[in-house]
């Protein structure tokens, strides 16, 4: 091998797909890791535009660390990545920047699913916009943990629990009945230390308000049946998930190789077709 031209693609295979660490691809290929490391940094990430133009998106963000993140806007139906950024902090204006760039190449979106990212929906007015149910179930764990003690607080975590299992119209039933049960409590209010009133039940109150806040973007899905809209963001949590193991193989490389790495492998499961572009040297 090492009296042979070095095979870039090959080399960049090893590392991506079958888990090479860079001493493992010195050995194989009879260079010294250094050498390996020049051939990695030059791969070049080409994005390229999937021909399937009729949408529904997820949109959802991942991070590693701190400052340094993910944003993907995947295919709901087909699997395929259709946008990626790096960054360091998830904003509305970049999940913007990436459903505007969509647009701007010639998809039309039929649905998008999301978090509960402050601002989001307001921005996406124009789109049917479902909020994933997973994450509002998320939301309400927070508040009330997952053995709460009151009892409002129980039986609003076991209707939370029912989101997708059940159907809109009992759940909205369930929801109004414990909403009327709880009326009062929900209302009751404490003077604290300093002479200020303020909710006696302030985690069963921001659960509550979360939920009746977000209703109606958590049956989308539900009233546009054509439209195959998913309920939740499952399919791309599955994709960090995998992009994740992919790191831990490679950990303690820097954030500018991480990315290179990243690219490249975004680009060889889960982009329509994959290119590469070398600088020779």
């Amino acid at each position: 091998m090492a009296g042979n031209r070095l095979n870039n693609n090959d080399i960049i295979s090893d590392y991506v797909e079958h888990k090479f660490t860079l001493k493992e691809l010195s050995v194989k290929y009879g260079k010294s890791v250094s050498t390996m490391q020049r051939i990695l940094r030059k791969m070049r990430h080409i994005h390229t535009i999937s021909k399937d133009k009729e949408v529904v998106i997820l949109l959802d963000t991942t991070y590693w660390g701190r400052n340094s993140g993910l944003m993907v806007i995947k295919d709901a139906q087909r699997g395929k990545i259709l946008w990626h950024k790096h960054i360091r902090h998830e904003t509305v204006s970049l999940y913007i920047e990436g459903v505007e760039w969509l647009a701007e190449h010639g998809f039309k979106i039929h649905g998008i699913v999301c978090d509960g990212h402050k601002g989001l929906f307001k921005a996406l007015t124009k789109y049917n916009v479902q909020m994933c149910q997973v994450h509002q179930q998320r939301i309400i764990r927070r508040y009330l943990t997952q053995s709460p003690e009151l009892e409002a607080s129980i039986e609003l975590l076991n209707i939370s629990k029912l989101l997708t299992h059940t159907d809109k119209e009992s759940f909205i039933g369930l929801f109004n009945e414990w909403q009327i049960k709880w009326e009062n409590f929900l209302k009751e209010r404490t003077i604290d230390s300093k002479g200020k009133s303020r909710y006696t039940h302030q985690k069963v109150r921001s659960a509550y308000l979360s939920l009746k806040r977000n209703m109606k973007w958590l049956w989308t899905f539900y009233d546009n049946k054509e439209l195959n809209i998913p309920n939740t963001n499952n399919a791309l949590e599955g994709t960090f998930t995998d992009i994740k193991s992919k790191l831990r193989i490679h950990s303690g490389m820097k954030k500018l190789n991480r990315q290179k790495f990243l690219d490249e492998y975004i680009s060889r499961h889960y982009y329509h077709l994959f290119f590469y572009q070398y600088h020779e040297f």
